[in-house]
């Protein structure tokens, strides 16, 4: 199989490169940038329209909260930002939040956070890709009628950017960053320059609308209840702070510094644009209503089904650039693909934390290693697979998929910081240098302050989300943790059980004898080849053995043995009810009982075959037979292959792709001679 998908594979990924390329592949801050930072950077288009949302539920009179609601998401972003500067310093090795918990809070901790994140991962692949349909959908009526299909297929289209290689992925996802980052700006600054200097009045589209309130006069707790929900809505803008500490080996040297410079500067942007949309959404009166089609009122009429509610930064961009200019039209597209590609934070931080529970045995262990692109391949799948199933459950329904949204996110979050709190403590215990103690304790209170905030916020996600779809999120992550604790423990098992016994052990004691069976069917070439390789081994003792099935079959290859003179002892069991494998197994349990010491060796004939559907019709019986031998203990299989003259097709193939050179591959020029190849024609 993989000889037929050899050639659509070089051309979806690319050449395969070599190990010691994988510096080549490291990023520097400019490509990093927009990796690592693409899903906060492009949660400023519905971050704050979910705050609007969640404060509509008490009318447009409550939207004069969403200021402060903007100062506390500041705050708390700088905050976990400033928090996250220390990580990376401390821990650069990438175990980033699942590092910092296992070390200082222990393995309980650490498993935790890695369940979390992993959901996390996930879930910001699928949000961000369902908005980015819907958005493009407002647009494009055929996407957002077959929205569930189009989400698939840009989750698919991403997982193929992303084998690749995650430099070739990052240089593609630059542009589309960039120009979504630069778009919102220069909205921001030619916004506040037509209402501050020019003393323009912009309106949104909805300005003219009003609001229905769910609930009127709110007051006392239940108004604290709803903007604490419109403060855990805002927090979506943090989701993907994390990706940064968790790939910093993908960083060029040096690669603390490279991480905290890039963490820095995503922390200023998001809160940028996130508060700058916000003050334009008030000055252009935006009106978002949860359930539009009954709760937007215009000209006394509620709107209707028919109306589609366009996002915050889509009616914010109207108002500035006017509908249907050129600098709108831009905005709207790079919106659009941004939140496509902010979906590659997940990938870049999923496989990377994948790859360390893997080293650690807390997931397969094909997870640890690279693919042909250097990239953890198999990590990078998963997360696709993932992905696609939450999707196709929830309909690539934003609305729903958020609310699952940011809890695992917090989870980590106070747990790294109340884990970073532990780590500075420990080491002030030894140090002595004033200057070194002073800048250890500044660490220990932002890392403090960011653990009791984002406790705090963690507390209130799941207070007003619980009910909403944040218990899915807590469900994934009970899934997560048992499924990695189960893992963890089937490894410990089996090391356990093969370790090597510092006294000599059963299976360091040379067998007293060896007992050789062939395997006999007929008598033909792959037989004769199969007695010969058994009888230049040498056993203590050498049989062949046969199966009587057919007693007209077993006649004749009883004759033929006695005519050849074959000086190997042929045995043969009576099968009455026609099986094979179950005679060979017992009677091989058998020769085990009455020797426990000797151990047995069983050689098994098997034709090498071109074809994939060759393997239908020959070999079924070794396979069988082998699966079962190798749960008898003292049993050793040797496989004797015999080559088809369809085999030689296989190996012209093999030759023929030694040989093919990928698409483009000519024009990179020669190989150094520092890397050549081996020969594999010798």
């Amino acid at each position: 199989m993989s000889k037929l998908t050899d050639l659509p594979k070089r051309i979806l990924i690319g050449r395969a490169l070599r190990s010691d390329k994988l510096g080549e592949t490291l990023l520097p801050k400019r490509i990093a940038l927009p990796v690592f930072a693409s899903d906060p950077l492009s949660s400023v288009a519905y971050a704050p329209g979910e705050v609007l949302l969640v404060l509509s539920v008490a009318g447009v009179s409550a939207y004069h909260f969403s200021p402060w609601i903007a100062a506390a998401v500041v705050v708390l972003m700088f905050t976990v930002v400033a928090s996250y500067r220390q990580n990376v310093r401390a821990y650069p090795s990438g175990g980033g939040d699942y590092e910092v918990a296992t070390t200082n809070l222990g393995p309980k901790a650490g498993l935790t956070v890695a369940s979390a994140l992993l959901v996390d991962y996930v879930l910001t692949v699928a949000v961000s890709i369902s908005s980015g349909v819907e958005n493009l959908g407002s647009a494009i009526p055929f996407v957002v009628e077959h929205k569930t299909f189009c989400a698939i297929g840009a989750i698919v289209l991403l997982t193929l950017m992303n084998l690749r290689g995650v430099k070739e992925s990052g240089k593609l996802f630059a542009i589309p960053t960039y120009l979504f980052v630069a778009g919102v700006f220069l909205m921001i600054l030619w916004g506040a320059f037509r209402g501050l200097i020019l003393g323009d009045t912009m309106h949104a589209p909805t300005s003219d609308f009003e609001i229905k309130p769910e609930h009127e006069g709110l007051a006392g707790f239940a108004l604290v209840f709803l903007l604490l929900r419109a403060f855990s809505s805002g927090c979506a803008a943090l989701t993907g702070v994390e990706a940064i500490s968790n790939g910093v080996p993908a960083f060029r040297k040096p690669k603390s510094r490279n991480a905290a410079t890039t963490l820095a500067l995503m922390g200023l942007l998001a809160v940028t644009m996130f508060c700058g949309i916000i003050g334009l959404a008030l000055a252009t009166d935006v009106k978002m209503a949860e359930n539009p089609a009954a709760d937007l009122i215009r000209d006394g009429v509620p709107v209707g089904a028919d109306f589609t509610q366009d996002p915050v930064i889509a009616q914010v961009a109207e108002a500035v650039f006017g509908h249907g200019s050129f600098l709108f039209m831009v905005l709207a597209a790079a919106t659009a693909l941004v939140l496509f590609l902010a979906a590659n934070t997940a990938y870049n931080g999923f496989p990377l934390l994948g790859s360390i529970l893997a080293q650690d045995r807390y997931l397969p262990r094909q997870l640890h290693t690279r693919g042909d692109r250097l990239a953890f391949s198999n990590g990078i799948v998963l997360l696709a697979g993932a992905a696609i199933l939450l999707v196709w459950i929830y309909g690539a329904d934003s609305t729903h998929l958020i609310q699952l949204y940011i809890v695992g996110v917090f989870v980590s979050f106070t747990l790294s910081q109340t884990g970073m709190v532990r780590h500075w403590n420990r080491l002030l215990v030894d140090v002595r240098d004033p200057a070194r103690r002073r800048h250890m304790i500044r660490s220990r209170a932002i890392n403090a302050f960011g653990a009791f905030f984002c406790g705090v916020v963690l507390v209130i996600v799941l207070a007003t989300k619980f009910t909403h779809g944040a218990w899915v999120a807590l469900l994934g992550m009970v899934i997560f943790y048992g499924t990695m604790t189960a893992i963890r423990k089937h490894y410990d098992r089996v090391a356990a059980e093969i370790a090597a016994d510092e006294t000599p052990a059963d299976e360091s004691v040379r067998p007293s004898r060896v007992h050789a069976i062939v395997l006999v069917s007929k008598l033909h070439r792959p037989t004769l080849r199969a007695l010969a390789y058994a009888q230049l081994v040498r056993a203590d003792q050498l049989e062949a053995l046969s199966i009587s099935v057919d007693p007209d079959e077993t006649k004749a290859l009883r004759e033929d043995w006695e005519r050849r003179a074959i000086n190997v002892p042929l045995k043969i069991l009576d099968s009455p009810y026609r099986e094979v494998t179950r005679p060979v197994i017992e009677y091989v349990k058998g020769l085990r009982r009455q020797s426990p010491r000797d151990v047995i060796s069983v050689y098994i004939p098997e034709y090498v075959v071109g074809h994939w559907y060759e393997h239908l019709l020959h070999n079924q019986s070794a396979l069988r037979l082998k699966g079962r031998l190798l749960f008898t203990p003292g049993v050793m299989v040797t496989s004797v292959p015999y080559q088809l003259q369809s085999s030689e097709a296989a190996k012209k193939r093999a030759r023929k792709r030694a040989d093919w050179n990928a698409p483009g591959s000519v024009r990179r020029g020669p190989v150094e001679r520092g890397h050549k190849e081996p020969n594999r024609k010798g």
